[in-house]
């Protein structure tokens, strides 16, 4: 016994013609008043026989020399039948017509011709055993069957050809189909790897784009002649732009779009793909020529938890061309195209940083330059002129040179005291030690003995002890930037810094003084052109404690540099989404 694949359309053929046979043999000893437990045997034995066989067939299993065995089964058990109904006599004495149907589905012309010849002998050997009807009859009988047997056989023959033909067909349809899927699971896989092996923005658009075509038309032949229009729209500067399309023309890629309205709004709304048949009269879409062609839309978005890159846009003339298997297709392409985008972008924010580490670098080494220059190097520089003049004075009055090492010493010292203030910005290791409001304490008495500088320092012990040792050390350069931008450019004798909690679970940090101040919006829009990067290095301070930085300043009222740093996700959201009172 062997399972196949396929049912075979042959055997369901012969069971259906089978059974019809054995309804109308039953029919026909029942109005023959013969139908007897002696006839009905083999009928009996007939129908069991048909029953495995369907049971077979359902499961598309078939028994070794299944054709022969069944023409053999079927040409017993109408014989017995034949002979226990009285033969030609009987009221069934057509049941070899059994036999022929089968041999005539299995082996065509010449199987129903063989199961009629065998048939006919059987006449012939009823009519001289029992002699119970003439030679005529038999003859009669014989000619039927084999007109039977030449033309079930021809229409057997027409019949199961236009079977196999059909199985052909549909064998055909069902290859193409399996191709078609491998095609589009080659294109899934060759997707994955294309995008997993760039980090390319236009490369992995163009890539996710061309894959999205191949899927959908995996024929070339088909592909060809393919209408489908598609694109990739990405947010840039708050509009949609085309990053990446096929079929648009070139006024087409110059569109933008807000996304505020049709087809768009919804699928960023709602989040969820959107299918339309109303791309026409789509307030956005309905401006690209490419899309006036077209009687269906599927636009799903691209996002990743709440952030939102973009989305794609696929249409077609055709209005049942988004089969929901085509649909499910793109759904798995749009998934990729994601992951591969944020990969994308996350290499670009590292490029970006080690950009940006490296001018802050540049920028600290430029600051240490200046710092050295216009302190130590000065007070260095004046050290070595004040000594050679001391070295003259000595000869002529030596009570004048006394007192110029008098102020040679004290230059030395101050000198001394800018040096250890700069290491101790550097590296605060009181910071490490005993914390963010020793530190500060700790950075006050240096300005004040260094400087001459006032720093009133104003923390609330609740607040720093929130917060973990890292973010304290953000907190401290965030001070120390202010304080010293504060000190070098407000001129104001005190300088205030203040740390308090402001809302449940967010703290603000204030640095004010009283100074000449700035106008904050002119400063802002020159700042590309300055050299320093002060505001800038606040910024991104603020921004690794999840923060947001708020400068208030106005010429001759000083300056408040205020950060607000939240302690937990959920205050980090109500800050960022303006809910918070500045």
């Amino acid at each position: 016994m062997r399972k196949f694949d396929t049912p075979y359309i042959a055997d369901w053929f012969a069971i259906s013609l089978r059974w019809i046979v054995l309804i109308g043999l039953v029919i026909s000893l029942g109005l023959g008043q013969a139908l007897t437990l002696r006839t009905f045997t083999p009928l009996a034995f007939m129908i069991v026989w048909n029953l495995v066989m369907t049971s077979l067939t359902s499961m598309n299993m078939r028994l070794v020399n299944h054709r022969p065995l069944n023409v053999m089964v079927d040409f017993l058990g109408t014989g017995v039948f034949f002979l226990l109904q009285d033969g030609l006599a009987g009221p069934a004495w057509w049941a070899g017509i059994y036999t022929i149907l089968t041999a005539t589905i299995y082996y065509e012309i010449w199987g129903a011709s063989l199961a009629a010849l065998l048939h006919i002998a059987l006449f012939f050997v009823f009519y001289s055993v029992s002699r119970e009807v003439g030679l005529p009859m038999t003859l009669g009988a014989s000619f039927i069957f084999v007109l039977m047997g030449f033309l079930f056989g021809y229409l057997g023959r027409e019949v199961i050809s236009r079977m196999r033909h059909l199985r052909e067909v549909w064998l055909d349809a069902e290859e193409k189909k399996h191709r078609v899927q491998t095609e589009r699971l080659r294109a899934i896989y060759e997707l994955t790897s294309a995008l997993a092996a760039t980090l390319s923005y236009k490369r992995v658009l163009d890539s996710a784009i061309d894959m999205a075509f191949t899927a959908l038309a995996p024929d070339p032949t088909e592909a060809a002649r393919d209408r489908l229009v598609g694109a990739v729209l990405l947010f840039k500067g708050g509009e949609l732009q085309t990053e990446s399309a096929r079929r648009f023309t070139n006024s087409d890629l110059r569109v933008t779009f807000q996304g505020g309205e049709g087809i768009l709004k919804r699928v960023f709304d709602e989040g969820e793909p959107v299918l339309s048949h109303d791309v026409g009269y789509d307030p956005e879409l309905g401006r690209v020529v490419a899309l006036r062609a077209c009687t269906v839309v599927y636009c799903f978005p691209l996002r990743s938890g709440f952030n939102v890159y973009g989305a794609m846009v696929f249409a077609h003339p055709d209005a049942n061309y988004f089969t929901p298997d085509r649909r499910d297709l793109l759904d798995i392409i749009s998934r990729q195209a994601v992951i591969a985008i944020q990969n994308a972008r996350l290499y670009q924010d590292l490029v970006e940083e080690k950009e940006r580490m490296l001018e802050v670098h540049e920028e600290a080494r430029k600051k240490l330059a200046r710092d050295l220059h216009d302190g130590p190097t000065q007070s260095v520089a004046a050290m070595a002129m004040r000594i050679n003049l001391v070295r003259r004075m000595l000869q002529k009055d030596a009570k004048g040179a006394g007192e110029e090492l008098l102020r040679l010493e004290e230059l030395a010292l101050r000198t001394t005291k800018e040096i250890r203030h700069m290491l101790f910005t550097l590296r605060p290791l009181i910071l490490e030690s005993q914390g963010l409001k020793a530190a500060l304490q700790a950075m006050a008495d240096k300005m004040r003995e260094t400087f001459s500088q006032e720093v009133v320092i104003e923390l609330d012990e609740r607040v720093v002890s929130q917060m973990e040792m890292g973010k304290q050390g953000v907190i401290f350069y965030i001070v120390e930037e202010a304080v010293n931008n504060a000190r070098k450019h407000a001129s104001s004798p005190t300088i205030w810094v203040r740390l308090k909690s402001v809302e449940a679970d967010i703290a603000l940090l204030e640095i004010v003084d009283r100074g000449l101040g700035f106008d904050v919006e002119a400063i802002n829009s020159s700042y590309d052109q300055r050299g320093s990067l002060g505001m800038v290095n606040l910024r991104e301070r603020a921004e690794l404690v999840n923060g947001l930085l708020n400068i208030k300043s106005a010429l001759g009222q000083g300056t408040t540099v205020q950060v607000y740093i939240p302690f937990s996700e959920e205050a980090a959201d109500r800050l960022h989404n303006g809910l918070v009172v500045m």
